[in-house]
């Protein structure tokens, strides 16, 4: 096995962790918040390594994986709440 794809899976284990949800409320959300724009900073600073040649390929498959898995959880959960929405708005008053 090749020791690139542990790292890849490694990444991708600390971006779903980051995606996880929080059982302690605001604080959760909050810090779900911040690593979803940490997530997306480092991506966007790892490609713009790559574009310039200050990075290797891996890095920037690895960035893009997990910024790519943490915009997927991102629009999931926004799917859900309006999804939520709507059945509160098609409740009987």
């Amino acid at each position: 096995m090749d020791v690139r794809t542990t790292f890849v899976s490694q990444t991708y284990a600390q971006a779903r962790e980051i995606a996880a949800p929080e059982a302690q409320g605001g604080e959760g959300f909050a810090q779900v918040t911040r690593g979803f724009v940490e997530t997306l900073d480092r991506g966007e600073a790892t490609a713009r390594a790559a574009m310039t040649g200050g990075a290797d390929p891996l890095a920037l498959v690895e960035a893009l994986a997990a910024s790519s898995l943490a915009v997927e959880t991102a629009v999931t959960v926004r799917d859900r709440v309006v999804e939520a929405y709507q059945e509160i708005l098609r409740m009987p008053v």
